[in-house]
């Protein structure tokens, strides 16, 4: 029966291993179950399978072994550095190996992100679970195979010892988005899950969150976040894409209170497109918002989708994209959008930075269309300025809109840039601003004053969109 079987191939020695001091070798885990998870750090799906992992981990200590592979799909996820900043944004503590040529995904047959192969106690290849929602199926494997191993006296055990390579303490740890308004800047210091409320100088005014991730409602410091992403704020309130707990919250703030308002605090899966029970949402993945007339607008990553909550009627809706993970412009429900990471709001037009395809789109609300302003396809990117479909971004989180002048800013987190794009002419250019960027996940614009979530370099930078001037700002607790 063993012949039939195929014993899973050593890992080579061409890897660049990112948080242990030696290569593993899957011939060293005999014993246990060993899992390889193949993932893009870009990825949504991929970071929605990094719970189950942690689950599992927790469950099975000494007994399983997991071993990330990092497939990258873009060139800057090739990049050994800022694999390791993914690493500690998403704090991984199992070993997480590069693989920027995909020899292993090759070696293994895989397909599609995230994928993880399952390999049995005596070291052979059990399948291939591609996608992500598999942690009972997995927990079921796992513990089959454990007790399969027992009674024929194959168990092992041990943990792998991993060695972080933390990042530097600061007042802000992996900001994700940046909101200006009413002379207050808010940031969600996603690394420290929690929302700070900043003076244009960058002293700090209020902290929003314990610093503890959790899903809790209460005042101020009592309250817990879950790496929080999108801010939009509405008169005394500021909304909050929550986007670890998969819920929208609202921080009064004249009271200094948080509250959820809308999901359940569990990743939710397509369900439908209107709830009239904001709390019983399916939310999967927020990651911005825009406001507009009583309507708060949400990129819902996880969904691939952009949906609305209307504040006034106390409604969920969907409002743009099939749900289908692709770049398909047409009217709003057949439209395809990928992973919209970035909103911003001009009055009946929505600017979306949709992520995994590289793109800008824009919804018209009067005309019921999506449509591309930059970008191609799912695997079309690239660094290059230009017009319309002729420029290119790679990975874009962040877009802010300037009515006044007709110009789109956006933050190319990929490629490490401050792009701006012209609405009439579609003309896309890059700026220099003089100082280095990092991923840039977040951007907003009040008046002149461009603010820029600098994220992989944890500050808060402002530029002077008349005059030029940049700087990094003196972020105070």
């Amino acid at each position: 029966m063993s012949e039939s079987r195929i014993r899973a191939p050593e890992l080579p020695d061409t890897l660049e291993w990112v948080n242990c001091d030696a290569p593993v070798r899957i011939a060293d885990q005999r014993g246990k179950v060993v899992l390889l998870d193949f993932w893009t750090y870009c990825c949504i799906n991929c970071q929605h399978v990094l719970p189950d992992l942690h689950y599992l981990e927790q469950k099975y200590p000494d007994a399983l072994t997991v071993i990330g592979l990092h497939s990258p799909k873009f060139p800057n996820e090739k990049v050994t550095a800022n694999v390791l900043k993914a690493v500690n944004r998403h704090h991984i503590r199992h070993p997480v190996a590069n693989d920027p040529t995909r020899t292993v995904w090759r070696q293994y047959g895989v397909r599609a992100w995230p994928t993880i192969i399952f390999i049995d106690p005596e070291g052979y290849v059990v399948g291939a679970l591609p996608g992500e929602g598999r942690r009972r199926q997995l927990d079921d494997l796992i513990r089959e195979h454990l007790d399969a191993a027992a009674k024929r006296g194959l168990r092992g055990d041990g943990a792998i010892a991993v060695r972080p390579r933390p990042e530097p303490r600061g007042p802000l740890s992996f900001p994700g988005k940046v909101h200006a308004a009413g002379g207050r800047v808010y940031v969600s210091d996603t690394g420290h899950n929690r929302v700070l409320e900043l003076r244009p100088d960058g002293s700090v005014v209020r902290i929003f969150g314990s610093g503890s991730l959790g899903l809790v409602d209460g005042a101020l410091e009592e309250a817990s976040f879950n790496e929080p992403q999108g801010l939009v704020r509405a008169e005394e309130y500021l909304y909050v894409a929550d986007a670890g707990n998969h819920a929208v919250r609202r921080i009064d703030l004249l009271r200094g209170e948080v509250q959820t308002v809308a999901g359940t605090g569990e990743q939710g899966r397509y369900a439908g497109e209107r709830f009239t029970d904001p709390l019983k949402a399916p939310l999967n993945s927020p990651w911005d918002l825009a406001y507009d007339d009583g309507r708060l607008y949400i990129a819902m990553a996880g969904q691939h989708q952009i949906w609305c909550f209307d504040l006034k009627r106390n409604v969920v809706e969907v409002v743009a994209g099939s749900g289908r993970e692709d770049l398909v412009d047409g009217p709003l429900r057949l439209a395809a959008l990928a992973q919209p990471s970035g909103l911003a709001c001009a009055g009946r037009h929505l600017y979306v930075a949709d992520a995994e395809v590289s793109a800008l789109r824009v919804i018209d609300l009067e005309r019921n269309r999506v449509d591309a302003l930059v970008g191609i396809g799912l695997f079309e990117f690239g660094d290059a300025d230009g017009i319309g479909l002729d420029a290119k971004l790679q990975h874009p989180l962040g877009v802010a809109v300037d009515t006044d002048r007709g110009r789109l800013w956006i933050a190319d987190t990929f490629n490490h840039k401050l792009k701006r794009l012209d609405l009439g002419t579609r003309e896309v250019r890059s700026v220099d601003i003089g100082i280095p960027l990092a991923e840039p996940g977040g951007i907003d614009l009040e008046g002149d004053a461009l603010w820029i979530a600098n994220t992989n370099a944890h500050t808060l930078v402002r530029v002077d969109t008349d005059g030029g001037k940049a700087e990094v700002v003196d972020v105070r607790l």
